[in-house]
């Protein structure tokens, strides 16, 4: 009349009896990801309190004080690279450079004026992949509009001018479509350029640069960014009915693709080297300001995340690889590239990771994967209880990952509070004035506990 429990785990039991047992994957999963409690806390310590508090901070201060900005295809991205490659090093981490071709567009020297109905310079940043002016420059009369619609419209006025579109901010996944095709679309009804509004919430008279794309079969014009004061300037004067005319110098070029590198760390895994929980950010910027938030930080907290775990003689079942990739500000070449390469292991990546929308407070993990995959994610990231990030969203984010989501891989992105971060992008305004130190420290810990749990658990996460 006594019973006795005894409890085997299931792993230990034979095939032959599992038939036999009713489990709850949710509960065991559960289970083990709570089992990590200790260790996270520990790496949230050593990020937030202890010995590595402010580092990727510094180290990103450090870096873009020596290398300042970092376009695709230009000596300062090379220096970028070879710079992280010996930090990394000195930093007792294994580091490796993947060989790729990048784009190499020059801006040269340009500028911008009103001369009627009165003299005024227009502070202008020219369009990535654009072409330039003739050496003297074009001066036209302007068509201001404020849709690609109204500019069909009015397509008999567009003629011969210059086009300026004056489109409100919505957000910028909806509003970049003006910076991206502007200039395909005003040439399509003979446009001789176009200057194109700031696509920003914000402006303290400062223009936001950013790649565009020409269209096949349409004569390419040149085309640059202002200021939302001037484009708002001009659509008033517009309106009242007077006659504006600008004269537009750009000395932009495109020169033959350039040899550059991705970036790849690892800690390699003891159980299963070959499976691979990826982190990254990219290391090339716009050529102003100094890419500190877009994606300097998103890059070092990346870096980060495997130097906390090194410090701490962590090494997961899976590989940890961080990869900092070369050209994503011109459409994600780089991270392409590397794809296309290491696609053939795309059953061996268990997650993607990427912060590219700056290293501000921490919100919650964005996540792109299986119902299955998520039920695992909501276990890890109540981890993270410590920093009061235990939220997960959907839809990871991320020009460089995407390929790998797009694929079926599970994709992680960081939500930071993330409200400035377009007043900043893509104009000399992205300097370290813009990071915190603190937030920094709440970004890597996040990162490196959720790669590690991950990259530790029994099983990949579910596709």
């Amino acid at each position: 009349g006594t019973y006795y429990k005894t409890y085997i785990p299931v792993h230990l039991l034979p095939e032959s009896l599992l038939v036999c047992f009713s489990v709850n994957p949710a509960s065991d999963i559960a289970a083990e990801v709570a089992g990590y409690a200790d260790v996270a806390k520990q790496i949230i310590d050593l990020a937030v309190f202890g010995a590595a508090q402010n580092r990727s901070y510094r180290r990103l201060a450090h870096f873009t004080d020596t290398i300042g900005n970092r376009v695709s295809g230009s000596q300062n991205l090379e220096m970028a690279i070879k710079y992280m490659y010996k930090a990394i090093t000195q930093d007792g981490l294994d580091v490796h450079l993947e060989p790729v071709k990048i784009p190499h567009w020059v801006r040269g020297k340009e500028s911008a004026e009103m001369t009627v109905p009165r003299a005024k310079n227009l502070a202008i940043l020219g369009l990535g992949s654009s072409v330039g002016t003739p050496p003297e420059g074009i001066e036209a009369e302007v068509l201001v509009v404020e849709s690609f619609e109204e500019l069909n419209r009015r397509a008999s006025e567009a003629v011969g001018r210059i086009v300026v579109f004056n489109q409100p901010f919505v957000s910028y996944g909806e509003t970049v479509a003006y910076r991206a095709f502007g200039a395909s679309e005003a040439a399509k009804v003979g446009a001789v350029a176009t200057l194109i509004r700031s696509i920003t919430p914000f402006s303290i008279n400062s223009p936001h640069t950013g790649w565009q794309d020409y269209k096949d079969g349409v004569k390419r014009i040149p085309t640059a960014c202002i200021t939302v004061e001037d484009a708002e300037l001009m659509w008033r004067m517009a309106q009242r009915g007077q006659r504006i005319v600008v004269r537009l110098t750009m000395g932009a070029k495109t020169l033959p693709d350039a040899d550059s590198f991705n970036t790849v760390v690892e800690i390699k895994g003891w159980q299963h080297p070959e499976q691979v929980v990826l982190l990254s950010g990219h290391l090339d910027s716009w050529d102003v300001g100094q890419g500190a938030m877009d994606d300097g930080g998103g890059a070092m907290i990346s870096w980060e995340a495997l130097s906390l775990i090194k410090d701490l003689g962590l090494r997961p079942r899976r590989t940890l690889r961080t990869v900092l990739w070369t050209a994503e500000e011109q459409g994600g070449v780089g991270a392409q590239q590397y794809f296309n390469i290491h696609k053939v292991n795309l059953s061996n990546f268990d997650l993607v990771m990427e912060s590219d929308l700056g290293t501000f407070a921490p919100m919650a993990l964005q996540f792109t994967g299986s119902e299955a995959a998520r039920k695992v994610m909501e276990e890890v990231v109540k981890l993270l209880a410590p920093i009061n990030t235990t939220k997960l969203e959907t839809h990871g984010e991320g020009t460089d990952i995407s390929p790998w989501m797009q694929s079926g891989v599970p994709g992680a992105s960081l939500h930071v509070a993330d409200s400035r971060y377009f007043w900043f992008h893509h104009s000399e305004g992205d300097t370290m004035m813009v990071q915190d130190p603190q937030d920094m420290n709440l970004c890597s810990a996040l990162w490196a506990v959720v790669a590690y749990v991950v990259a530790d658990l029994e099983d990949m996460l579910p596709r």
